[in-house]
């Protein structure tokens, strides 16, 4: 009989949840990987060295000293180029950041919007400024001050004023072919809708319809660039990463069928079952049996 596990989520990441923010030096991070649920978390590096990042649908080659804003509802990846790379990372929740006053600057900062630009060039003088801010704040997410949070929280507001007040880098290429793009950013923010950690954050997307929304782009236009790059609908990708998860969670979980139904999204496990009989042939009891 197979042996169920729960699906392993990093000691990292269940730190980075109960504290909602972490500051790290990246070169002493060489030798220890952090595994954390990028969907959850924003993003800000400051790296020396060059890259290559992908983020929604521009591309971002960078050398010398950069400021990197990611955001957990835009998919992003980045390509480490030379083989020095320094720096310094904050990771942070939406709900740490909204205790604060000054959350507003978050909200309406380009730099973490889809049609922003997530890259900036960033001087000499101005990276001994930030690394400053950086250090502070790895600094005092150890201390025992009281009121720690509020100060890391300013700390990253100065880091979001600081650079709106610097000119964009527009250093990016659009890709020459706009639906072999915008699939690959469908294909990607898919993805990262996955795997489905815990029942406490159920599957959000889960129509053609959300996808095209939460991309900022006509369905009909998202569907025809789709299949004109892949050979098949939007919806049946959703439909078949959807299934491969269900049938993860059923193989390799104790959730019960319920539970796994309510974690993929579905309001009643009566259309889960009717979804995965649908596809499969099968309801989801059986096909777990089967597997055992």
């Amino acid at each position: 009989m197979k042996e169920k596990v729960i699906r392993a989520i990093s000691k990292f990441n269940h730190e980075l949840k109960l504290q909602g923010f972490k500051a790290f030096q990246i070169e002493e991070d060489t030798t220890d990987t952090r595994t954390y649920s990028r969907k959850e978390f924003y993003k800000i590096c400051l790296t020396t060295g060059k890259s290559r990042i992908h983020y929604s649908d521009k591309t971002y080659e960078q050398e010398g000293t950069i400021l990197f804003f990611g955001n957990p509802h835009i998919p992003y990846s980045w390509e480490t180029i030379s083989t020095t790379y320094v720096g310094y990372t904050i990771l942070f929740s939406e709900e740490f950041f909204k205790n604060s006053e000054r959350s507003e600057s978050l909200q309406q900062s380009s730099f973490f919007k889809i049609g922003g630009t997530p890259v900036l060039k960033i001087t000499d003088e101005q990276r001994t400024f930030l690394n400053t801010i950086f250090q502070k704040m790895i600094t005092e997410q150890e201390s025992d001050y009281v009121f720690k949070d509020e100060l890391i929280r300013n700390y990253i507001s100065l880091i979001i004023h600081e650079s709106l007040k610097m000119e964009p880098s527009e250093g990016y290429e659009k890709n020459k072919n706009a639906s072999s793009r915008l699939t690959s950013v469908f294909l990607e923010l898919l993805e990262r809708q996955f795997p489905i950690e815990t029942t406490a954050n159920p599957l959000q997307l889960r129509t053609a319809q959300q996808y095209a929304q939460h991309l900022n782009v006509h369905i009909n236009y998202l569907n025809r660039a789709v299949k004109e790059v892949t050979g098949r609908s939007t919806t049946t990708h959703i439909t078949e990463r959807i299934l491969t998860e269900a049938k993860a969670l059923l193989q390799h979980t104790d959730w019960s069928i319920s539970e796994i139904a309510y974690a993929l999204g579905f309001d009643y496990p009566t259309y889960f079952n009717n979804f995965f009989k649908k596809v499969t042939g099968t309801n989801p009891t059986a096909f777990r049996l089967a597997e055992v």
